[in-house]
Formats: structure tokens, sequence, C-alpha cells
């Protein structure tokens, strides 16, 4: 076989691997979609009997599952602003000052990573119930900031690696306290890295299922409320839910990108 014919040969070997490797991650996605157009009524809401919009409609009707999804968005809120003001602060300190024990923390920050979400979660139920926390939205909120502080905390880092002191030198030189010099100089630099951070922290505590079946009590989110219907067959009700949340998340992503973009030809 000729050179040229074993190029063709790579490339198509290639676009047929690509193919599949797409179709696997974005086949399951398209399901779901599709199904949220599906008129059928009978369960488990599998065999597909036509196109329809009224599951759009029907969503609306079910307050059970607007209240878990409006439950989700409150909980993932409140703990990502409690994990990046946290996460922000300790990564700051943890760069600058030296301390007896910043290794063995250091160390520490990479549990909530690595470990299993359900021992995470069992360790969780057992604190809220020996300190007498109520499970609920704060609970779910406390878990949930739990562990997203670790994954603020190295998107800060990350920036931090690159960071110039001499910059704060200069502003302190120049009459500003620390205070200022930290709101003035020091956030901006880190903006990237937090902004990261807390988008991170936003998206892991909307996804989670496990440490929020152990620390829920009565209240549902969203995930959860999927997992229970999963037993007599997930409603495309829910599959219409789901299919606004990814609508909403493509443009929020569309217009980041297009915002980097244009800064970057700038």
């Amino acid at each position: 076989m000729s050179r040229k014919g074993k190029k063709k040969v790579k490339k198509g070997l290639s676009i047929i691997y690509c193919t599949l490797i797409y179709l696997f991650l974005f086949l399951p996605i398209t399901v779901i979609v599709a199904n949220s157009f599906n008129a059928t009524t009978s369960k488990p809401y599998l065999s597909w009997k036509g196109f329809t919009f009224d599951w759009y409609v029907k969503l609306f009707d079910n307050s059970a599952l607007i209240e878990s999804f409006g439950n989700t968005i409150l909980i993932a809120a409140l703990s990502t602003l409690l994990a990046t003001c946290v996460g922000t602060l300790a990564a700051v300190g943890m760069y600058k000052y030296k301390f007896k024990g910043k290794g063995a923390i250091d160390s520490l920050l990479y549990i909530p990573v690595v470990i299993p979400e359900i021992v995470l979660g069992i360790s969780l139920l057992t604190l809220f119930t020996n300190v007498h926390i109520p499970r609920g939205v704060l609970s779910l909120v406390l878990a949930h900031t739990t562990f997203s502080i670790p994954y603020v905390i190295f998107n800060i880092r990350a920036r931090l690696s690159g960071y110039d002191n001499s910059i704060e030198e200069a502003s302190m030189d120049l009459g500003a306290n620390r205070i200022k010099t930290f709101f003035n100089i020091t956030l901006p630099v880190l903006a990237p890295g937090i902004g990261g951070g807390a988008l991170l922290a936003f998206t892991l505590s909307i996804d989670d299922v496990i440490i929020s079946y152990f620390t829920n009590g009565q209240t549902k989110t969203f995930p959860l409320k999927v997992m229970e219907s999963i037993k007599s067959g997930v409603s495309p009700d829910v599959n219409a839910l789901s299919t606004l949340i990814l609508i909403g998340t493509v443009i929020l992503v569309s217009i980041t990108q297009s915002g980097l973009l244009n800064k970057k030809s700038k």
C-alpha cells in the first residue's frame, strides 16, 4: 500500500474512532431530549407513541418536581457562596503564610476528593446526628460546602502559582493597607481561579446524589427525585426539565466562551 493510501486509512480510522467516542458521550443525552417529546403515557415510558410538547406544559403542574429543582438551586447557590469564601481565604492564607502543621493540612485537603462519596456521606450523617444538626436544607448546604471547598482551593492555588507578590508590596508602599490591597489587587488577579472554583462547586452540588441521600432528611433535591422515579420509570416531564437545564447550560457556556474569545481578540 502506498503512503497516500496509508494516510487515507489512518484518516478513516480516526474519523470512525472520534465518531464512536462522541456517540458514546452524547447518545444518552440525545435519548433524554428525544424522550421529553414522547407522547406516551404508560409506564415505563420507553415506547415511542408520537411527538408532543405536552410534557413541557405538565412539567409546571408537577409541584414536587419543581420544588426539588428549586431546592437544588438554592442549596447549590448557598454552598457555592460559602465554599468560595472559605476556599479563597484558605488558599491565600496557605500560600502567603508558613505555620506549624501546614503540610498536614495541605494533605488533608485531598481526603474529601479521593475518598468514596458513600464514606463521606456516612461520616457527615454521623457528625450531624451527634451535634444535633437537623437534616434538611442546612445539613445539605453544610455537606455540599464540605466537599466543595477543596476544589475551590485547588483552582485558586493553580492561579497563585504564577502570582507576583511584588505588586502587593508596591500597593502598600503607595499607602494602601492590607484590606484595600486585597480587594483592589489580589482579588482581581485571582478572579479567574475563584470563578472557576465557584463554577466547579456549583456543578458538583447540583450533580450530587450519594452525599445528599444521607444528609437530606425530608428535603428532596432534583437528583434524588430522579433516583426515586427510576423504579417506576423516569417520566417524560423529568426529561423535559433535564432538557431545559441542558439548554440553559449550553447558553451559559456559549455566552462565557464568546466573552472569552472577544477578550482575546481585543
